[in-house]
């Protein structure tokens, strides 16, 4: 009997103004603990995979234990295939436990797209896939650079995507990840899939401080990444958004407001001691989070009124990816900086819970 566990954190991405390009991995973890029995022939499970599933979601049965249409499974499906293998070895079993907040913002489709990643990698025996080669196939599935980037490589990171051509992409033989629960892509018509174009995605680690720790404040309610965009802005290319030339006036000034602010980001959460004043103006949006407030009740009241002035132990605040979950960075007073949120969106009926978290390492395989 082979077994080993694939442990893969949460992230969280923008920060404030790296929209699309900034993630932070955090630490909630999911796991998969995998076995595969050798002595077996033969399998009565579908694929050769048995999926079991512990955590968030279980109880409304809103994650797939078929692994054809699982996204952590079919994800897996797709790197066998471009290496020849159709289906799992036989007699394998996958056990999920999840506990990231499913639409929260939290990263957990870019977490189950990394394990995917990394779990058709082991069982497939294919050891020559280093992390910079993943991260391609990472990026075929999810093509937003910032989530799976943390949580591959861990920590603070920056991250690039290079555009793809239209047939890169055009295969229904490689899943998406962005339209769960319903599955698209990741079809076995029999054919090879197409393998990743070379070096599609790059990233670059930045320091943090110590001293920083997050606040995440997390509302009972979802906002799916797709809804999410949909509320943008559409007379700016998002995939350009920190070269495009604006048509208007004013949203040139959105996009410089965030380039200078993008450009004192990672030195401001690099410098120890942290300096609060300056992370409280590098976290600061113009390009996402304003138009987002109409999917979050008292998003707007708490990124305006939270402040290192306006409250003791704060750095700062932003929407944590799509939302709605808040990400306040501080130093000290972490329940306190928590309730004062939660208070907000309990003026709107929206029950919260919070987590204290750091900084977290990249996905690991743990061998048993």
């Amino acid at each position: 009997m082979e077994s080993f566990t694939i442990r893969t954190p949460c992230s969280s991405a923008n920060i404030g103004p790296g929209f699309d390009v900034i993630g932070l991995a955090l630490s909630i973890y999911l796991e998969l603990r995998v076995t595969i029995d050798r002595t077996k022939t033969s399998s009565d499970h579908p694929l050769n995979c048995r999926v079991t599933y512990e955590g968030e979601g279980e109880e409304t049965g809103e994650v797939s234990l078929d692994p054809s249409a699982n996204l952590i499974t079919r994800v897996a499906l797709y790197v066998l295939r471009c290496h020849d293998q159709r289906n799992f070895p036989v007699e394998t079993h996958v056990h999920i436990v999840n506990p990231i907040p499913l639409g929260r913002g939290l990263g957990s489709s870019g977490a189950a797209v990394v394990a995917g990643v990394m779990l058709g990698k082991e069982v497939g025996g294919l050891h020559h896939l280093d992390d910079s080669r993943l991260f391609d196939f990472c990026l075929m599935i999810e093509r937003h650079p910032d989530n799976v980037g943390a949580a591959l490589f861990g920590g603070f990171v920056g991250t690039y995507l290079k555009p793809l051509a239209p047939e890169d992409v055009a295969r229904v033989e490689i899943p998406l990840s962005e339209v769960l629960p319903t599955p698209a892509g990741g079809l076995d018509t029999g054919e090879r899939p197409p393998e990743p174009p070379h070096g599609i995605g790059h990233h670059i680690k930045f320091p943090w401080s110590k001293e920083i720790k997050a606040v995440a404040i997390i509302p009972n309610f979802e906002v799916p990444t797709a809804k999410a965009r949909e509320v943008l802005p559409k007379v700016y290319p998002r995939q350009d958004v920190v070269s495009a030339y604006l048509p208007t006036y004013k949203e040139q000034l959105n996009l410089t407001f965030n380039m200078q602010r993008i450009a004192l980001l990672p030195v401001a959460l690099g410098q120890s001691p942290p300096d609060p004043e300056l992370i409280n103006l590098a976290m600061q949006d113009k390009l996402h989070q304003q138009y987002r407030q109409t999917l979050i009740p008292g998003l707007e009241e708490i990124v305006q009124s939270m402040s290192p002035s306006s409250q003791e132990g704060l750095l700062g605040v932003c929407l944590s990816g799509a939302g709605p979950t808040i990400l306040a960075l501080a130093t000290s007073h972490f329940e306190e900086i928590a309730e004062r949120i939660i208070a907000r969106f309990r003026k709107e009926n929206i029950d919260c819970k919070w987590k204290l978290l750091e900084p977290a390492e990249g996905t690991k395989v743990i061998k048993a």
